[in-house]
């Protein structure tokens, strides 16, 4: 099988903070692998050393077959793998059109292009082309965040936390594209407090708790494990 994220034996964290201890398991190609556990399980601080934010002190990380512990955020980008991080990363002072604008650059693509690409994916982003970002709604801010990775036609997407905030039903939306993205063969790694929501869309999953994998499968395989991480099943 062909992994397009493999992380074998990560130790990593901030200055001498170790957060991963020995994290291992692997993403296969064109599927959408949920990364599941409670707060302060290492979750976010896996997807930023997979994204090269963090270099890890040891292990290795792999994107598609390739050894890539060290590179550069941009490099990886341009070796199509896109971020979306918590917080959703967007300029909040500037317009729909100038966040899209800010984008050409990275994706290599006329303004034109990349608006046109945002604005087939999210025809609500066209509605409010003109507003600025930070006076969107919680639900259209994680669209246009979402667009910003998608208008590069990424291999793999790494999203953090896409429900954090947002009412149900908009939470419902932005995982029905999820499952749109795995069913196009992106392979999508999505890391998500909430298991029940991911469960419905992945293929496999991993859950960490204090730093270390406790168990990986298909989501029918690791209830159990699920309901312990979330000490008695508050997932």
């Amino acid at each position: 099988m062909t992994h397009a994220i493999e992380l074998i034996d990560v130790r990593a964290g901030y200055g001498r903070i170790e957060v991963l201890h020995g994290v291992s398991f692997a993403v296969p190609a064109g599927s959408v692998y949920a990364l599941l556990g409670p707060n302060g399980g290492g979750k976010s601080t896996t997807l930023q050393v997979i994204s090269g934010n963090i270099r890890p002190a040891s292990g290795c990380v792999h994107i598609a077959g390739a050894h890539v512990n060290g590179a550069r955020p941009d490099a990886l980008a341009r070796a199509g793998v896109s971020r979306i991080p918590e917080g959703r990363g967007i300029f909040p002072n500037l317009t729909v059109e100038d966040n899209l604008r800010m984008w050409t650059y990275a994706a290599g693509l006329s303004a034109k292009e990349v608006q046109d690409r945002a604005f087939t994916r999210f025809p609500r982003l066209a509605e409010r082309r003109g507003q600025r970002a930070g006076t969107l709604s919680g639900g259209e801010q994680q669209m246009l965040a979402m667009s910003r990775a998608l208008v590069a036609e990424p291999a793999v997407l790494l999203l953090d936390e896409i429900s954090m905030g947002l009412a149900p039903i908009i939470v419902g939306e932005l995982y029905d594209l999820v499952r749109q993205l795995g069913a196009e063969g992106i392979t999508i790694l999505l890391v998500e407090q909430f298991a029940n929501t991911a469960l419905k869309v992945a293929d496999f999953a991993a859950v960490m708790t204090q730093g270390r994998v406790v168990a990986v499968g298909e989501p029918q395989d690791i209830e159990e494990h699920v309901s312990a991480a979330y000490l008695g099943g508050a997932a």
